[in-house]
């Protein structure tokens, strides 16, 4: 999967999760930029993410996103 597809699936999920219909994914994004990004809803989107690739994240992945570039390079290489 490219990389602009993968992005465009993570935008679905972060407008419906944030309920946001102007949410503008980019790679630097990161949760003090998205209002009501916290602790619980990040676990909600890790879920939905992992639902939507069919993927599942490991811890030590989790701690390497530090920004939805990230997060997309690890999709990326779990696909």
């Amino acid at each position: 999967m490219e990389r602009a597809e993968v992005l465009s699936k993570l935008t679905v999920i972060f407008r419906r999760l944030f309920s946001n219909d102007s949410l503008a994914l980019t790679n630097e994004l990161t949760a003090k930029d998205v209002g009501g990004w916290d602790s619980l809803s990040h676990m909600l989107l890790i879920t939905e993410i992992e639902s939507a690739f069919s993927i599942k994240f490991k811890l030590k992945d989790l701690n390497k996103m530090k920004n939805v570039g990230d997060m997309i390079d690890i999709i990326i290489a779990k696909l």
